[in-house]
């Protein structure tokens, strides 16, 4: 079933990692996908690959943490496609750019800034640059990317968590002042996912570790989580908004 034919989504961090599963996927279920990333090289790959299997994609570059950025990514996607319908706010630091996993007092001022800046105001950026664009087609669905993390708190990389539990509050703040625009703003929370395209053996092993935890277990990828997002830009969905939705193989229960 092409649950999204004939929609427009745009996917930030669309070049690499999830973000490239959540493109491809959206793609095979008819959507119209935008994919943008801060590496421009990998989202044209990206949305090449996904045309050269018979899709519909552009790539795009974007810097999240700048408003005229993600607004010019709007307005590219909607002189290609006439509008847009969706839009997932994947785009984070932590894994194709590292973050340092150190306790709270270790953690370096600019890379606090640096994390804030993309997964928290990237996120806000994401979603006043496309409101306008939604209510022009008359509703639609934001799909926020946080983290598992934010509910078991594990310890080190408080910026990382404390900026995905900000993307929490974000979804749900915007989900209340959206709804009477019929734009639904939900939030998707992965758990610990092998997203790296050649990870090395301590990336492996650190993945792995995270299966005893699990009530399912294997390690968890990319495709475990395109599911989910595609039911909640989706008609499925069409009266869900403002939720968390975790998805980590039933490491925490929510």
């Amino acid at each position: 079933m092409a649950r999204m034919s004939g929609r427009t989504i745009i996917v930030t961090g669309a070049g690499h990692g999830i973000g490239r599963a959540y493109a491809q996927r959206l793609a095979t279920e008819g959507a119209n996908v935008v994919a943008a990333d801060i590496d421009g090289d990998a989202a044209e790959h990206t949305a090449g690959d996904i045309t050269a299997a018979g899709g519909q994609a552009i790539g795009v570059q974007v810097d999240v943490a700048q408003i005229a950025s993600t607004r010019a990514l709007v307005a590219d996607a909607v002189a290609r496609y006439g509008g847009v319908d969706g839009l997932v706010n994947n785009a984070a630091i932590f894994s194709t750019i590292p973050i340092s996993r150190v306790g709270f007092e270790m953690i370096d001022e600019d890379e606090w800034d640096l994390v804030m800046n993309v997964n928290v105001k990237g996120v806000w950026n994401g979603c006043r640059a496309v409101a306008p664009a939604l209510r022009e087609r008359g509703g639609g669905s934001i799909v926020n990317i946080s983290s598992a993390s934010i509910l078991h708190a594990g310890g080190g990389r408080l910026h990382y968590v404390a900026s995905k539990a900000a993307v929490l509050g974000i979804s749900r703040v915007l989900a209340r002042e959206l709804g009477s625009d019929n734009i639904r703003v939900n939030t998707i929370a992965p758990g610990n996912t092998l997203s790296e395209a050649d990870p090395s053996p301590e990336t492996v092993a650190l993945r792995e570790a995270a299966i005893a935890a699990r009530s399912l277990k294997r390690l968890q990828t990319p495709n475990d989580l395109v599911g989910a997002v595609l039911f909640l830009l989706s008609d499925d969905a069409a009266f869900i908004t403002g939720q968390l939705l975790v998805v980590d193989g039933g490491t925490t229960f929510h």
